[in-house]
């Protein structure tokens, strides 16, 4: 078996670095069958959904078991190459192969690739692993775009060069990346490896040259149906949107959920509701009818709670007037303390958070929602790792007399003022709806509660008897090895809620680093 390319220095840093980098700006990472990974000398195919440009990219390198697979040979776009900026730099030094685009060249015939195809094939036949964006191109949009075949037939030219060896084989390794809110600070990112999918000379002659091109879009077909069968794929925002608010109504907050459950549980309300939209459908049996009018009135019921700037839990669990003073001061204190004591890491974290809401701002000027919201978290990273070196060396040689102790002291107290940033944020979030909840009115929210009331009812039915979903979501999840969350582990980070050095003990795996609760999606009209 070949043993796969040496990874090169460079490489293992960028990876080293972006691991540490990611789990700064995302609250949690978490990474499903891992263990499903090829192993280094087993040429693979890694393909996976693009909504997030390079950050995609960067997830998969940093999610990849290092003691399985050393490196992740990497494809990006021709245009980022040849540029004197860090981008540019760091995509070279991964040893990332450029990709000529058709829509970047006038000329078409510009736009040819068989040297870069010839790289691609030479290095699966040493036995690298090399990552492929199967939809062409990353945009900001619910929907996963119909994929390009260029993955088929690079697994059918290379089984066909390689036809007189009966053992060779080659892998394609899909996968599904699932973001809460990609490009927000501090959200929840699920990273989900499928089983992979063999090849070889022997078992697929229909791949063999000259082969036919239905056998190529067979291929891709099945690599869509992977994919998209880990996410949340839909045809607009607002479905899933409302299908977020079904799965919180079926399993409340609180529950103790995985972030994987939480994913295919807001999947499985959606391909309900995608399927009672679709055209076949119309004026099939109640159970449709049924179906839509839930949508319906869902967002209706999401649409006031937006407008009232509360979550559903608020109205799930009426609260008593002078239980809401009572809590309103304890947040009121509480969020007050926490501010206090981050405030002076907080000027530590000023210049980071300053250039990148600058960059970020004018990057977004550039062009639609569709075509830079994906771009937004790659320029956070890129950004803040830049100005968070520059602050980490500024402070040292500040404190140079004492640098043996503040080259390491630094970074940790910027990071616990981070975890006690995110728990004030989160004590005056709760703070601001519980005075929502006051001004709303008694009567007002009497009557939302009797809406919900129906509203759950109607959820439960269909979750329990047309979409199979257990009776008692509580106990279920928790039975489900929920109790972990992704988040905290070990007996003293589950009871230091406020205080735990690993990550935030979220309830809710919607939750950012915001004053609000973000529910909605931009429109793009």
């Amino acid at each position: 078996m070949p043993l796969g390319s040496a990874t090169p220095w460079s490489y293992a840093l960028i990876r080293l670095l972006f691991r540490f980098v990611l789990k700064i700006f995302y609250g949690t990472i978490v990474i499903e069958n891992a263990e499903l990974v090829p192993a280094t000398g087993r040429p693979c195919i890694v393909c996976a959904n693009h909504s997030n440009s390079l950050t995609d990219a960067l997830l998969l390198v940093t999610s990849m078991p290092v003691a399985k697979r050393n490196m992740l040979r990497l494809t990006a776009k021709a245009t980022q190459f040849g540029h004197k900026t860090f981008t540019s730099w760091l995509i070279e030094s991964a040893g990332t192969v450029p990709i000529k685009r058709r829509k970047d060249y006038a000329n078409e015939s510009s736009a040819d690739n068989s040297d870069v195809m010839e790289k691609l094939i030479q290095a699966l036949e040493l036995g690298d692993a090399v990552c492929l964006f199967p939809e062409g191109m990353s945009r900001y949009h619910p929907t996963i775009a119909p994929l390009k075949t260029g993955v088929a037939r690079l697994v059918s030219d290379v089984l066909s060069r390689n036809r007189d060896d009966p053992n060779f084989e080659i892998d394609v390794l899909t996968c599904s990346i699932t973001y809460m809110h990609r490009q927000h600070f501090r959200s929840d990112v699920l990273v989900t490896f499928h089983a992979p999918i063999t090849f070889s000379p022997k078992d697929n002659p229909e791949l063999l040259s000259p082969v036919d091109f239905g056998n190529i879009r067979s291929l891709t077909a099945q690599m869509h149906e992977k994919i998209s069968g880990g996410t949340l794929d839909s045809p607009s925002w607002d479905l899933i949107r409302t299908a977020k608010l079904g799965a919180r109504m079926y399993a409340p907050l609180g529950t103790s959920m995985a972030l994987g459950d939480h994913v295919r549980l807001v999947r499985t309300f959606l391909e309900s509701f995608k399927a009672a939209r679709e055209p076949e459908a119309d004026g099939k049996d109640e159970v449709i009818h049924g179906l839509i009018e839930l949508q319906t009135d869902l967002k209706a019921y999401q649409d006031q709670l937006v407008r009232w700037g509360i979550k559903d839990d608020r109205i799930r669990r009426p609260l008593p007037r002078h239980v809401i003073l009572s809590r309103l001061l304890v947040r009121l204190i509480w969020s007050l303390c926490l501010f206090s004591i981050s405030l002076p890491g907080l000027l530590l974290w000023l210049p980071v958070f300053a250039s990148t809401f600058y960059a970020v701002h004018n990057f977004k000027k550039t062009g639609p929602i569709f075509d830079t919201w994906d771009e937004i978290a790659q320029y956070k990273l890129i950004y803040g790792l830049m100005s968070g070196l520059c602050v980490w060396i500024v402070a040292v040689v500040l404190t140079w007399p004492y640098a043996v102790v503040t080259v390491f002291l630094i970074p940790a107290f910027m990071w616990m003022t981070l975890r006690w940033f995110e728990d004030a944020v989160a004590a005056f979030r709760a703070f601001t709806a519980l005075f929502r909840l006051l001004r709303v009115g008694k009567s007002t929210l009497r009557k939302m509660h009797d809406v919900r009331i129906n509203l759950h009812a109607r959820v439960m039915e269909v979750a329990v008897t047309k979409m199979g979903l257990p009776e008692n979501p509580v106990i279920h999840f928790s039975e489900a090895g929920g109790k972990e969350k992704g988040r905290v582990r070990g007996s003293w980070d589950s009871r230091a809620r406020y205080f735990s050095i690993k990550r935030r003990r979220k309830r809710d795996w919607n939750e950012t680093l915001r004053l609000y609760d973000k529910v909605d999606y931009p429109d793009d009209e």
